[in-house]
């Protein structure tokens, strides 16, 4: 898995090793999409490491907001054809200064919200955390009857997040661009990717505008390309003085 690091060049994505040894901003094969999974912008629970993840939820941080601002650059030698964002706020926040550099509309999509805490909703002590992530955990085993306290089981999240998927993918050929959350995107990617596991989306962070990147199809399967745990405008843009669990990587 130490092949799915990303690196920079002046703030671009660039793979560094590449599962389909293209370069970002080359299109996708033919039949192929490239899916930019991004996770939103900070936002004021993130830094006081709050589960939040009830709609509409919070708005974005003055970080948030300037990480937010720094994606288009990001990927200004990508090939965009559809950009989208979950029914928080805080997507479609993030995904707004994209929607405006590229004149496309954010297409909010219902199934690509952050896994739903339940009876952990707003808590922040280390035992509420540690029953959040542990249920995740065992989704990532196959244990999707495992339900989260007062909300759904691993069968409803994936359910909702691959018809997402599927239904973006279907309607594109090149690359798209999904904003979305911390522990869903972790979760789906560890999942799904046909080369990753959830260990590996668990082990290695996500900061707030970190990006997931997957090449493939609803035939094929997908292939994660690169892991870009922090920030897509560099380290500057990083909090690390924030708890963030749905950000932080899991021992």
């Amino acid at each position: 898995m130490a092949a799915l690091v990303e690196t920079r060049d002046n703030g671009a994505l660039r793979d560094q090793k590449p599962v389909s040894a293209r370069l970002s901003g080359v299109s996708a094969s033919v039949g192929r999409v490239r899916l930019l999974l991004i996770r939103h912008g900070q936002t004021p629970a993130n830094v006081a490491g709050v589960l939040d993840t009830a709609a509409p939820g919070p708005g974005l941080t003055e970080l948030g907001e300037r990480q937010a601002r720094a994606v288009p650059h990001a990927l200004r030698d990508e090939n965009v054809q559809g950009i989208y964002a979950s029914r928080l706020v805080r997507t479609q926040l993030t995904a707004s200064p994209l929607s405006s550099e590229r004149a496309l509309d954010v297409v909010v999509h219902d199934g690509l919200h952050e896994i739903e805490a339940g009876a952990l909703e707003a808590k922040s002590d280390e035992s509420s955390i540690k029953a959040y992530l542990d249920t995740i955990i065992r989704w990532g085993t196959g244990e999707l009857d495992a339900r989260m306290p007062g909300a759904s089981d691993g069968h409803t999240f994936f359910g909702r997040f691959d018809a997402a998927v599927a239904e973006i993918a279907g309607a594109h050929d090149d690359t798209v661009v999904v904003f979305s959350h911390g522990a869903a995107i972790r979760a789906w990617v560890g999942a799904r990717a046909l080369n990753a596991s959830g260990e590996f989306t668990l082990k290695n962070p996500l900061d707030n505008t970190g990006v997931a990147v997957l090449d493939g199809s609803l035939a094929h399967g997908w292939d994660l390309v690169s892991w870009a745990g922090t920030p897509v405008g560099g380290e500057s843009l990083v909090d690390r003085a924030a708890p963030d669990p749905t950000g932080e990587a899991v021992e």
